[in-house]
């Protein structure tokens, strides 16, 4: 597993990360002895990047990887999130109401310091009026979190974070079928050393290349209840896509695979491909899943030709069809 240094932090974290929403059941249920394995299973890769946040299954996400990190002589870098949970959102945000939270993540996680605290899609107004990126500085300064980021929906929003001195990570939606950030977001993120987290790297699973169209998720699954956008911002589920017409594009993206090659190997290189990025937390239900996640670490660059009909795919193909914006 090959390692980048994560903007102004200084850690040097795995190129593949695991992301650990799945681990508060909100994909479906996950028994606790398969949370287990796919924390060990990521720890035996070389992962050493995990995100989770205060609302994943109500802080059963953090619970569960605070009591598996607690017998581990050299802990993993735990990056967690602040700002969804209900007694701060939607109007519920100040300095106090935030450290709380934060001292609730502590506690689940078994932690005296925070490695990495991220605002958690926050709404735009209270973003943008700046005041609670200070905050965050603040409580950074009183000795709560080592580091603060930003998990952001927009591409604006994401703008606005990188103009804080302090702000060390921004976690931004960025795969195959969601590319503008490159064009200004990954050139600012570098020249203000702030480190690249991408989330949702296969598009809530199309860039798997298995999902059909007659599929059926869970009830409590997110690409069940939220495939319009109903419960959060469309853009989460399925990157902001219709989804028959996300299966009917990756089926469009298989002529560009080279010979032996997966479709999830092609997403996950696109990404590490892109230098500006630090690391890509990809989430897993399964064990054997982070493995073949964490291998694209080892794969070799993509070509030029193919790098050439991905970005002439997604103008010509695909960035018409997000919702919710980019």
């Amino acid at each position: 597993m090959k390692l980048r240094t994560l903007g102004k932090t200084g850690f040097k974290v795995s190129e593949i990360g695991l992301g650990c929403w799945q681990l508060g059941n909100d994909f479906g249920p996950v028994e606790d002895t398969q949370a287990a394995q796919i924390l060990n299973s990521a720890m035996q890769a070389g992962i050493n990047f995990y995100d989770t946040a205060d609302v994943y299954g109500g802080g059963l996400s953090e619970t569960r990887i605070g009591q598996w990190k607690a017998p581990l002589s050299n802990a993993p870098i735990i990056a967690t999130k602040v700002g969804r949970d209900g007694a701060l959102y939607p109007d519920g945000y100040s300095k106090a109401s935030i450290k709380a939270s934060l001292q609730a993540s502590m506690k689940r996680l078994n932690v005296e310091i925070i490695d990495l605290a991220q605002l958690h899609c926050v709404p735009r107004d209270v973003l943008f009026d700046g005041e609670i990126l200070n905050w965050m500085a603040d409580l950074q300064q009183e000795g709560l979190i080592r580091h603060f980021g930003a998990s952001v929906e927009m591409l604006d929003e994401a703008l606005f974070c990188t103009t804080h001195p302090k702000l060390a990570t921004l976690q931004i939606l960025f795969n195959l079928l969601r590319q503008d950030a490159i064009d200004e977001l990954l050139p600012a993120a570098a020249n203000n050393d702030i480190g690249i987290i991408v989330r949702l790297p296969l598009a809530s699973g199309l860039l798997s290349g298995k999902m059909k169209k007659d599929q059926v998720f869970a009830e409590s699954d997110h690409r069940h209840y939220n495939v319009d956008g109903a419960a959060f911002h469309v853009g989460e589920t399925f990157n902001g896509l219709p989804y028959n017409k996300g299966v009917s594009l990756v089926d469009e993206l298989r002529p560009m695979l080279d010979p032996d090659q997966s479709m999830t190997e092609l997403a996950l290189r696109w990404i590490l491909d892109q230098p500006a990025v630090s690391t890509v937390i990809a989430g897993a239900s399964r064990a054997e899943q982070v493995i073949s996640n964490a291998n694209a670490s080892e794969l070799a660059p993509l070509s030029l030709q193919q790098h050439h009909q991905l970005k002439t795919f997604y103008t010509e193909r695909v960035r018409d069809h997000i919702r919710g914006g980019i």
